[in-house]
Order: structure tokens, then C-alpha cells, then sequence
């Protein structure tokens, strides 16, 4: 897969998918998405995909969720990551068009649901917003600096992205350092960023988030847009210099006739190759929004740009 420029060619359970954020374990690739409970699929070549056991995360969400977020089941916007030992599973329940958000983790040691060490643990509350801190608390992502230190991004609309440092330990926010950072926003109403992934690469701090309208079938407006820092806080830039806080980004997920409105990825790294992982429109089944992976390319001065949308 490698060698493949566009797009990778997916078969099986890959729609309807929203939000897909992808690791592997041993011999398993394992992917998370929206929906209630949590969805999750799994793959043995990352081609052909099948419903996962157990199905979902959450039977029932947590008692703290249901009380913060009440009458509410679906999940949104998984992110999935190992390090410590274990495998941290960070996710956000909101409502549409709310910024009364929060941020949850939990904790396991394998993805393996055979495995005698299979067990979620609930981490509890991570960030949340309450709708007076004028920032929206969904789309979490983790990354680890260069020197093993873990932050979260996250955030959607409003006053744009935000970052604040976790302890290693307990992957909750560090008592070190309680700052809230700003690392991308957008002036124009309706403020449309979210979605933010960072990964690191040669010296960068790649930023990823996604602009205008999701989940709006046919009609969405999703793309993907890039800008890096030599520091994991920012300042972010695009290509063309310009910060991300002053509206910034560089695109890199554009539309095709069929597949519309790409958008919202996490990135999987494997054999120095980076996928992007994220969900289209398929104009051409009603709109469903369907999973689809390609592998990232590089320009000569470092950026990231996908060959072929097709």
C-alpha cells in the first residue's frame, strides 16, 4: 500500500462512518467512529473492513455523562492512542449546536476483546465546557512532544481550537500547567474549524482540522486544511505563512463529483508511510458518509498533499 497514491480501495462495513480514527495491534487494525456507543470496526489488511466485537464502546455512558449531558448517547469524535502501556480512548458527548460539551478518557490495556486483560476503564472527566468559556469542547486529539510530553487538542467553532497539557500518568489535565492555548481559530461566521490532529514530522508539528459544514450529506462543505509549528503550542502557519489564529490553513482535502465534503481525519503512521483516515459523502449512495484512507504525500519544502481524490 505504499506505492499507492490515491485512494486506498475499501470493502466491507465502511459506511456509514463519521469521525474515523484508526490504530493497529499486533495483527489488527482497529477503527473508531461517531455513533451511539461508540462504533468500532476491524480490519486484517486495512482494505477490508467488518463490525468489531463488541460492537460499541458503551452499552450505557458513564453516570458522570449522563448527568452533564443528559439524554444523550451517541459519542463523537473518538481518538485513540498507546502509550504509558495502555491504550487511551478519549471521546466528547455533546448536542448539536451546544457548546455545553465534555471530554471523557478511558483506559485499556488491549483492543483484544479475548484477551483476559480486555477492560475499559473509566478515566472520568477530562475537559468540559459549560457555555460561558466561549470554546466547545469535542473533537479531542492527543499527541506526544519530543519529549514524551502528552497534550490534547480539541474544540469546534466558537473561539476555535484549543490545547492544554495532560500528566502522563493519569492522562488528565496537569496540575504543572492549567493553561487553556489557542492554536487555531477562524474569524467568519459561523467560525467553522474543528476537528484538529496533530501529528510530528521532521522537525514540525503538523496541525490538521477541518473547516465549514459537516453532516450535511451531499450539501456538506467539509475539507481538510494543514498548518505546522516547530512548537507543539504553536504559532501554527500555512504554506503561506500565515498564522492559524489569523485564519490560516492550507487545503488539503478537496471534492470530487462523488465523493463530497472530505473531511474530519486522524492520522495512522506505519513504514514511515502517513494515511489519512477521514469520512466523504457519497453522492453517489444518497449521501452516505463513508470511510476513506489514503496515504499522504510530501512536497519538496515538507507540506503534506493528497496525489488523487478519486
Amino acid at each position: 500500500m505504499a506505492e499507492m497514491t490515491g485512494p486506498l480501495p475499501l470493502t466491507g462495513n465502511i459506511r456509514p462512518v463519521h469521525d474515523p480514527v484508526m490504530i493497529k495491534e499486533n495483527d489488527k487494525y482497529y477503527l473508531f467512529c461517531t455513533g451511539p456507543g461508540m462504533s468500532l470496526r476491524k480490519s486484517d489488511d486495512m482494505l477490508h473492513w467488518t463490525q468489531s466485537f463488541p460492537v460499541r464502546i458503551f452499552g450505557n455512558l458513564p453516570d458522570w455523562v449522563q448527568e452533564k449531558i443528559p439524554n444523550q448517547n451517541d459519542v463523537w469524535a473518538p481518538d485513540i492512542s498507546y502509550y504509558n502501556d495502555k491504550f487511551h480512548l478519549y471521546y466528547s458527548v455533546s448536542t448539536f449546536g451546544s457548546d455545553t460539551s465534555v471530554i471523557g478518557l478511558l483506559t485499556n490495556a488491549t483492543l483484544d476483546h479475548t484477551s483476559d486483560d480486555y477492560e475499559w476503564v473509566d478515566e472520568g472527566l477530562v475537559v468540559e465546557s459549560t457555555g460561558t468559556q466561549n470554546y466547545n469542547c469535542i473533537d479531542p486529539n492527543l499527541v506526544l512532544d519530543e519529549d514524551g510530553v502528552p497534550w490534547l487538542s480539541f474544540g469546534s467553532h466558537w473561539s476555535g481550537i484549543k490545547m492544554v497539557r495532560l500528566d502522563y500518568e493519569t492522562g488528565l489535565p496537569s496540575a504543572e500547567d492549567d493553561t487553556v492555548y489557542e492554536i487555531a481559530q477562524r474569524a467568519i461566521h459561523p467560525r467553522a474549524i474543528e476537528a484538529p490532529f496533530i501529528v510530528y514530522r521532521d522537525g514540525y508539528y503538523y496541525l490538521f482540522v477541518s473547516w465549514d459544514q459537516c453532516c450535511s450529506g451531499v450539501d456538506s462543505t467539509y475539507r481538510v486544511m494543514v498548518g505546522r509549528s516547530e512548537s507543539v503550542t504553536g504559532p501554527y502557519v500555512d504554506k503561506e505563512g500565515v498564522d492559524m489564529m489569523d485564519d490560516g490553513g492550507t487545503q488539503v482535502t478537496f471534492p470530487t463529483e462523488r465523493w463530497v465534503g472530505p473531511g474530519h481525519n486522524g492520522i495512522y503512521i506505519e513504514d514511515d508511510v502517513y494515511y489519512m483516515v477521514y469520512h466523504s459523502y457519497d453522492a453517489e449512495n444518497q449521501g452516505v458518509p463513508t470511510l476513506r484512507i489514503n496515504p499522504l504525500s510530501w512536497d519538496e519544502d515538507g507540506w503534506p498533499y493528497l496525489e488523487s481524490m478519486e
